[in-house]
This record gives C-alpha cells, sequence and structure tokens, in this order.
C-alpha cells in the first residue's frame, strides 16, 4: 500500500480505532494498567498535576518531532504562496470582468485544489503515529484517576478535583493536559526549529 497516497485514510482508520478502543473499558483499562508499570511509580512521589506537566512535555516533543519527519513544509509554504498568488490574480481578473484571463485561470483552477487537497491529506499523516503514543498515555491518566484524588487550581475555574467537569463537558485533567501541550509545543517547535504552517 503507498502510505503516501493513503496517509490520510490510515490516519482516520487509526481514530476511529482509537476511539472504539475508548469505548471498550476493558481494552482502556489492560492498556491504562500495562503503562502503569513505567508511570505508576511516580504517583505519590510527584503531584498528579505535574505528572500531566511531564506526559504533555513528552507528548509535545514526539509530536513536534513525527511532523517534523512527515510534513512537508518548504512544500506546504509554496503550494500557500502559490494558491495566494493564483486567488489574487483571479480576483482582479473578475473584478475586471476579463472573460479571457478567467477562462485561463478556471483551467489552472482544477490543478491548484487538487494541491491544496493533498497538501491537506499530508497534514492528517502524523495523526495515526502520534494517536497511537497518545491514546496509551490518555488511558493511562483515566486509569490512575479512578485511583487518586488529585486536585488543581486553575485561572478562572478555581480548585477542582482533576475529574470534575470545568467547561462543559471537558474534566479539569483533560483542560489542564491541553494547556500543557499546547504551550509546551511551541517551546518544542522554536527549540528544534520545527516550521510552521
Amino acid at each position: 500500500m503507498d502510505t503516501k497516497k493513503y496517509g490520510g485514510y490510515i490516519a482516520l482508520v487509526v481514530a476511529m480505532l482509537m476511539m472504539v478502543a475508548y469505548s471498550i473499558p476493558a481494552i482502556r483499562d489492560g492498556v491504562g494498567s500495562a503503562i502503569d508499570i513505567v508511570f505508576g511509580p511516580l504517583v505519590g512521589e510527584v503531584p498528579f498535576f505535574i505528572l500531566i506537566v511531564i506526559l504533555s512535555t513528552i507528548t509535545a516533543l514526539y509530536s513536534s518531532i513525527i511532523q517534523k519527519y512527515t510534513i512537508d513544509y518548504e512544500k506546504m509554504q509554496e503550494v500557500q504562496a502559490r494558491m495566494k498568488v493564483f486567488q489574487k490574480e483571479f480576483r482582479e481578473a473578475q473584478l475586471s470582468q476579463d472573460e479571457k484571463k478567467i477562462k485561463k485561470l478556471d483551467a489552472r483552477k482544477d490543478k491548484m485544489m487538487k494541491e491544496q487537497l493533498e497538501m491537506s491529506q499530508n497534514q492528517f499523516k502524523p495523526m495515526a503515529y502520534i494517536l497511537v503514543l497518545s491514546v496509551p498515555i490518555f488511558f493511562w491518566l483515566l486509569f490512575r484517576l479512578n485511583t487518586v484524588e488529585a486536585t488543581i487550581t486553575m485561572p478562572f475555574f478555581g480548585t477542582h478535583f482533576l475529574s470534575d467537569m470545568v467547561l462543559g463537558p471537558v474534566p479539569a485533567w483533560i483542560l489542564w493536559y491541553m494547556i500543557c501541550s499546547l504551550t509546551l509545543s511551541q517551546v518544542v517547535r522554536k527549540s528544534l526549529n520545527i516550521g510552521g504552517i
């Protein structure tokens, strides 16, 4: 199978399988207890919200490295620059009602749209790898949150148990994990000089 061609579809299938695994307690708890061999000894030694910071740092690191080696950022920026120029030309042709130029640009439109679709699919490629590494961490956090009564104080939300819902259906631990992961991934990307979109 050509993973370059079907990378986006593979990522989608992996994501669906991970969601199915999440809904089966036996799989979720089995993976969680297996990972507990590695991270379990840290519980009690380190505050649980700090463990989440450590895990989100690990997530930010491997996500950034995977993206660096699976996404061609230079090509992506080239495609975006070409698309910007094309859109400007197309707008100008429409405003000036230059039918000849509009017809010429319409012929290029399909090629440009195909390039943009290909670029979007390439962004999904690393998702499969990232999910395979991230979902077990989430399973472990869920597994451990059933055994600890950890609290966290967050701006705007106050002090809550990590399992409390703080933003609609979003529990405090997921919100904290996301804040840490997004922030730390920016630091990691900058320090590793990983390109962006």
